[in-house]
Parts: C-alpha cells; structure tokens; sequence
C-alpha cells in the first residue's frame, strides 16, 4: 500500500481546511494510505516512509508560515538527495496573494529534486483588515473540491504507478 503524507500548519484554519479536503479527496483511492500530519509534529522519517507529499500553509507576510519553515528547515539536510523525483503538491491559503509562498515552496522543493505533480493552489481568502486577518477563515466548498481533487489526482497516480 502506498503512503500520501499530508503536512500543514494554520493559524486560522484555512490551511488546515485546505489539508483535511486533500485528505478527504484522497481517501476515495483504497490502494493509498493518507497520512495527515501537523507540521510541528512531522519529521523526516515521515517523508522518507511516505510515496507522495503534499503541503498546506497559510501565506505570513508573503511567505509560507513560521511552523512550516520550520518543518522545512528541521527536516531538508535529512532529505536532500534521498527523496528525488517523490511527488509532491501545494496548497495556500492566502490572504491577497500567496505567489511568493508558494514560489518559497517550489524553490524548496527544487533543492530537495521533489516532483511537482500538480501546479500548486492558492485559495485566495481576500482578508485585509486587521479583523478579517485573524477570524477563524472558512473556505468556500468550490476551493475545498480543488483541493480533494488534487488529493485524489496525487492518490490516483501513487496507486497507479504513474509517480
């Protein structure tokens, strides 16, 4: 059986909204074991025994979160050279842009010679005032069946063979 491991990391539950759809969309694949995991409490091993990863942060100050930094920054001399090719996908969720968190992602990713598998998705949650910034984000059902979409598609292709 093949492992989709799921790391995220949100403040106001947008990201982690974004995760647990992916997780869900993935579920539908039976040959594919989902792994959903905090960042905080994600580790290198559990990259190197997952087949597939995907991420979900939120976008801070134009840039993936402090957590999910740091999950990137505990684990990456870890994986380097020993999860090439893996699949991976992204998922934001940003406040007005998330191009630059996501652009942080992908040149991470580029480091560690991950897959990209599908082009990464930024939900856009237009929050501006100070109010908006930190209420609790509830995302629409159109941008959570992306994100199961893009777990099943990463699911479909792990049982598959195809990454």
């Amino acid at each position: 059986m093949k492992t989709l491991l799921i790391v995220w990391h949100s403040h106001t539950g947008g990201a982690e909204q974004l995760a647990r759809a992916a997780a869900q969309g993935a579920a539908a694949e039976s040959a594919v074991r989902v792994q959903l995991q905090h960042a905080r409490d994600t580790d290198a091993g559990d990259v190197l025994n997952a087949d597939g990863v995907i991420f979900a942060t939120p976008e801070n100050l134009a840039a993936i979160s402090g957590l999910m930094k740091d999950f990137f920054d505990r684990t990456y001399y870890a994986l380097l050279d020993r999860v090439n090719g893996k699949p991976y996908a992204v998922l934001i969720c940003a406040g007005s842009d998330g191009s630059n968190a996501l652009r942080q992602i992908e040149r991470i990713a580029t480091g560690l010679r991950l897959k990209a598998v599908a082009e990464g998705l930024i939900v856009n949650t237009h929050a501006q005032t100070t109010e908006a910034i930190l209420a609790a984000k509830t995302i629409a059902a159109e941008e959570l069946a992306r994100c199961a979409e893009i777990g099943l598609a990463l699911a479909t292709g792990l049982a598959a063979g195809i990454f």
